[in-house]
């Protein structure tokens, strides 16, 4: 593993990247040689509807070979160089862009079509008229600007679709990260604040120990992000499990089985997911019983997917109703979150039984280093 950075490959990453400029990588849509043979099919497609005005076999040829000629110079260098100042034109107003690609590929037309021109001129293909020249330019020139203008007005659109359907996403993404947050914090904050009362009289160290973990997590929590490294979810969680901890009177054991930093490094997750599902862990099964409750978390990254088990094995002689806990462990608006960041393949079940409670976290994450 280097240290480049781990992306979901998700509709959210290739609607970022879509946005970067409402023009696409031009040159990433075709390959060079795939583009030459879209131009040279053009140029066929209009000498064959122009074939009236030749008296042969060797005329359709010449005007062939002129019109792929004219369009390969116009076409070609300007995709490349629409490419190339992509970083300057990403921060210019789009109708300024407009202008300039339209300004590019007319100035190329204009200086192919006299260069075609001069070559048959020279070669003796056909005579030299002034009037006839200038019309011929003005004609090209006017018809690249038409067909430029009908493409810009194309991409123009699907970029506006584009930020709508973005703003969209991420005002529904808002929602339900403030709805995750309300369900949190009250019960939460509250129970904080008053293990946080007591320990201040009995065991100031511990409630110093305390502190920092409030500050920590509730600054990790609301700090407005999306997706967060995983490390930093772990870390999350580790602050809010020491946090009950003390409200639990260390009724919680809690196993860690994590991959090595190097592959952490690279791993990512939608904030507050895990953490939701130690909250309800918590809220339904430990705090249902006076027994010491294990907690196992193993997380993996095999072929392209993320594999979080979170294992709770139930108090044996508390009685808990499975059915209940099935009722209560829901996690729809965790898994809608993910969806929405990882793809429609990743899910979060939970299967209870008898014994114990898992809760299976699963999305594709594609490590972009390999």
């Amino acid at each position: 593993m280097n240290e480049t950075s781990s992306i979901a490959k998700d509709e959210v990453a290739l609607l970022a990247e879509r946005l970067e400029f409402f023009i696409p990588k031009l040159m990433g849509m075709l390959k060079p040689w795939q583009w030459l043979l879209y131009i040279l099919t053009w140029s066929l497609f209009v000498t064959v509807i122009d074939r009236q005005n030749f008296a042969n076999l060797d005329g359709f040829m010449v005007k062939f070979a002129s019109r792929a000629f004219q369009n390969s110079l116009t076409i070609i260098p300007a995709l490349y160089l629409i490419d190339y100042w992509r970083p300057i034109f990403k921060r210019m107003n789009p109708l300024r862009v407009c202008v300039y690609v339209l300004l590019l590929l007319v100035t190329g037309s204009i200086i192919t079509i006299m260069l075609a021109m001069l070559i048959k001129i020279n070669l003796g293909i056909i005579e030299y008229h002034q009037q006839r020249f200038v019309i011929n330019t003005v004609i090209n020139a006017v018809i690249t600007a038409g067909f430029t203008l009908v493409f810009l007005l194309y991409f123009m659109r699907r970029y506006e679709e584009l930020s709508a359907l973005k703003l969209s996403f991420e005002q529904k993404l808002k929602a339900q990260n403030d709805i995750m947050k309300a369900r949190i914090a009250p019960h939460f904050f509250f129970n904080t604040i008053n293990s946080l009362t007591s320990l201040i009289e009995s065991n100031p160290p511990r409630a110093s120990e305390l502190l920092q973990h409030i500050s920590a997590l509730f600054r990790a929590s609301f700090s407005g992000a999306r997706d967060i490294s995983f490390e930093e979810e772990v870390a999350l969680c580790k602050h809010y499990l020491a946090i009950e901890s003390c409200r639990l009177s260390d009724k919680l054991i809690v196993h860690w089985q994590l991959p090595d930093d190097d592959v952490m490094y690279d791993m990512v997750i939608t904030a507050l997911t895990l953490q939701s599902v130690l909250e309800k862990m918590l809220l339904n099964v430990v705090e249902s019983t006076t027994e010491t409750i294990v907690i196992n978390i193993e997380a993996q990254w095999r072929q392209h997917r993320v594999n979080i088990v979170v294992t709770v094995q139930l108090p044996s002689k508390t009685f808990v109703v499975a059915q209940n806990l099935r009722q209560h462990i829901d996690f729809r608006l965790q898994a809608e979150r993910l969806q929405m960041y990882f793809g429609q393949s990743a899910y979060i079940n939970s299967d209870v039984n008898n014994k114990q409670v898992t809760t299976i976290i699963n999305y594709p994450l594609q490590d972009v280093s390999i």
